[in-house]
């Protein structure tokens, strides 16, 4: 088959758009399940609890970034989409790091983000104290966004 390594490569960038924005729609789901019930009781809080349920959709983000730069890097947002099956494995596992971290952390900084509404809850003084929870797992999605960017620029280099 001609097309395996772009094909392989545009799996590779739907992979990291789709299981990131997963992990991002449960994470903000949650938080957002949370917060509605914060705001109902105290409606002075709804931009605290906002900001809360918000933090889980970063990863959603950071997985649509990989997949444009992918994109773009293996000609199919224009340019040479002439892709060897080799590279196209390569960007390939060059997502997987996005896809994957992406979905876990959105779901768990879901979680984070629920139990920080709570403090927000009870103790709206406390907000700055709870945006630390969630802005912990944000940090791993951080590091598969790194990864992932330096995998997928190195891999045109290659000559493979």
């Amino acid at each position: 088959m001609d097309n395996l390594g772009i094909v392989l490569a545009a799996l590779g960038a739907a992979f990291a758009a789709l299981m990131a924005g997963m992990g991002s729609s449960n994470g903000v789901g949650t938080a957002g399940m949370a917060a509605a019930g914060v705001t109902t009781e105290d409606p002075s809080k709804f931009a605290k609890v906002l900001i809360l349920q918000a933090l889980p959709g970063t990863q959603g983000i950071y997985g649509l970034l990989i997949a444009f730069i992918t994109l773009s890097q293996i000609g199919i947002l224009g340019g040479d989409s002439n892709i060897s099956v080799a590279k196209g494995c390569l960007y390939l596992a060059a997502c997987l790091p996005m896809g994957l971290v992406g979905y876990f952390s959105g779901k768990h900084q879901g979680r984070a983000s629920v139990a920080s509404i709570g403090i927000v809850a009870k103790r709206p003084e406390q907000f700055g104290k709870a945006m630390v929870f969630p802005a912990m797992v944000e940090t791993y999605a951080i590091l598969a966004l790194l990864v992932s960017i330096l995998m997928i620029t190195s891999i045109g280099g290659l000559n493979i």
